[in-house]
């Protein structure tokens, strides 16, 4: 990306004041984001490039991000909260759209910044994983009754783990960069478990779990927590609100939220899944949704969180052996070392898997 297209950007938001400064934030997967100053006692602004190798059809993904916010604002205004505070406000550019597109066609949106909150990548602190868990069961409820059928699919297929099972044999097979031979035991242990990716679908397709709004990227970087209290704030990330099953949103929540390193830890000794904090994140996720999930919903959270980190180990293999070229990496081995770390906890919840469904049941 070149300078001009940033300074492009910069002057097209309608922010309240002329930019004095920005800062890129590295912290991002896919799109490219920086903050804002405007200058002292201004409020600061969120600058992204959206991916649009990932989202091939950014025009209709921020439609589903303008129509998100805009119904969990009403949800916010109606129980008095900071609706400023508590859900992402969209800056509009100075043509009016809720976009900008550069000069070589980059596509840009804005947020206005959140003061005083902190997000992390990793946390071992219990009750910050069960503020949350709570922060996305609040999320849910608030979407609730959201029509889930208006949403774009931003990624068709994001969660379908039955075809992300057969993108991966492809990945294996094409074996495009040569690294298959080296990652001869982590795909052999991947691929036994494809038996097991059609758990979800099936219960989508039966009727057994229903079709409602997921966030559908719900790691703990993505909830901003107030920085006194350590509530849950705002859930930010929405890029891949879609529809989908419940047992997405909490599972992926789990994959980190549960796991004793974070996803990137390279010393796999390090690595397990901790059924204290698993039970936390039930406690919280299960708590805020009340009666609103099915007993055989509750009955499969751990499935859910099996799937997803699942899902998420053979998507980091998978862009190992294509050559990167999906996520963003920090040195060349970066998704050899993702997925190996998440298959590692694969392993362990096979072995704990009895005790998640003992803990589950504690809440029907």
């Amino acid at each position: 990306m070149e300078v001009k297209h940033l300074k492009e950007a910069l002057a097209a938001f309608a922010f309240a004041a002329e930019p004095i400064a920005y800062k890129r934030c590295d912290s991002g997967l896919i799109n490219d984001t920086y903050f804002v100053h405007c200058g002292e006692g201004m409020s600061g602004y969120i600058l992204q490039r959206v991916n649009t190798s990932v989202f091939t059809e950014p025009e209709k993904l921020m439609k589903n991000v303008r129509g998100v916010c805009s119904h969990v604002a009403g949800k916010i205004a109606e129980s008095g909260g900071d609706v400023h505070r508590m859900v992402r406000t969209v800056i509009p550019a100075k043509d009016g759209k809720d976009y900008f597109c550069d000069s070589d066609g980059g596509f840009w949106r804005a947020f206005l910044e959140i003061p005083g909150v902190v997000s992390y990548e990793y946390s071992a602190d219990p009750c910050i994983h069960y503020k949350s868990a709570v922060a996305f069961g609040r999320f849910f409820n608030q979407l609730s009754d959201y029509p889930a059928e208006t949403l774009y699919e931003t990624i068709p297929d994001f969660h379908n783990s039955e075809k992300r099972m057969a993108d991966f044999k492809k990945a294996v097979e094409a074996d495009s960069v040569g690294r298959a031979s080296e990652m001869k035991s982590e795909i052999e242990f991947a691929l036994s478990k494809a038996p097991l990716c059609s758990f979800i679908r099936d219960g989508l397709r039966s009727g057994a779990f229903r079709v409602c709004v997921t966030h559908n990227d719900t790691k703990l970087g993505n909830v901003l927590m107030d920085e006194k209290t350590g509530d849950g704030v705002c859930i930010i990330d929405l890029d891949n609100v879609m529809p989908g099953s419940v047992l997405y949103d909490f599972g992926d929540a789990v994959r980190c939220g549960a796991s004793s390193a974070p996803e990137d830890e390279t010393d796999l000794s390090r690595v397990s899944f901790e059924l204290d904090l698993f039970e936390i994140y039930v406690k919280g996720f299960v708590g805020e949704l009340k009666d609103s999930l099915t007993k055989e919903e509750i009955l499969s959270l751990p499935m859910g969180a099996y799937l997803m980190t699942l899902e998420t180990g053979i998507r980091f293999l998978g862009d190992y052996l294509n050559g990167d070229v999906y996520y963003q990496i920090k040195y060349p081995e970066h998704n050899r070392d993702r997925a190996r770390n998440q298959l590692k906890l694969i392993a362990d919840m096979d072995r704990k898997m009895p005790e998640m469904e003992k803990i589950v049941k504690k809440y029907i």
